[in-house]
């Protein structure tokens, strides 16, 4: 019975560590997949900013792809729970749908890493995304919260009808994403400063014009 006990009692500290180990690996991984891409991140590397070893990488995520898609599943889950905090059913439509607008363009701004994270996806034609069992339930709440806009808005009698949620969702990620991904090629056609905060307030204005134009009836 002693010995059982103190089995017992080793088990909530190793599982401490190994979970603590887990978010350490996937931490590093995160940056390193953002800053080098899936091809040009190595698994020595983020073992040793994880303070980690390989074989730790490859007992908790199986391979270095395993971990790829285990990082932009975490990416694609912190980008809906943020959403979900924003309390959107409570407020008119137009009000909802705004604020949606500049939810989006924060993050993408506070967090470059998922956008570089998402771009490396796209480059390997989401074969990762496609084979994960969790990415459509992660992003579930995401089409519902829209439509709901969608159908309040209609309700309210100040969106048109007929408006398809993925083509909203869609131009509303493409406004913010384009701008931030092409902003040094943009500052070489257009001669100018992209990340100024002048001209990040004008792009974000731009923005919420631009998609409450297109839905308004």
């Amino acid at each position: 019975m002693a010995r059982s006990a103190t089995a017992r009692g080793e088990a909530a500290p190793r599982a401490r560590d190994a979970e603590a180990t887990q978010k350490r690996i996937l931490a590093a991984a995160k940056r390193e997949f953002s800053r080098l891409g899936l091809g040009g991140a190595r698994v020595d590397d983020i073992a040793e900013k994880a303070n980690a070893n390989k074989r730790m990488i490859y007992h908790y995520f199986g391979s270095k792809e395993d971990l790829f898609k285990k990082v932009l599943e975490d990416a694609y889950q912190d980008i809906r729970a943020a959403e979900s905090k924003l309390d959107l059913a409570g407020l008119p439509a137009e009000a909802a749908l705004e604020k949606l607008v500049r939810f989006t363009w924060k993050y993408y701004l506070d967090h470059p890493e998922f956008l570089t994270l998402v771009n490396s996806e796209n480059l390997h034609k989401a074969r990762h995304l496609k084979t994960s069992q969790n990415i459509e339930a992660i992003n579930r709440p995401l089409h519902g919260m829209v439509q709901d806009i969608i159908d309040r808005g209609v309700r309210e009698g100040v969106f048109r009808s007929g408006i398809d949620e993925m083509q909203l969702n869609v131009t509303i990620a493409a406004v913010s994403y384009y701008y931030f991904t092409n902003r040094f090629t943009g500052a070489v056609v257009y001669k100018r400063d992209f990340m100024t905060p002048e001209a990040l307030q004008a792009r974000i204005d731009f923005n919420v014009d631009t998609i409450l134009r297109l839905v308004r009836a």
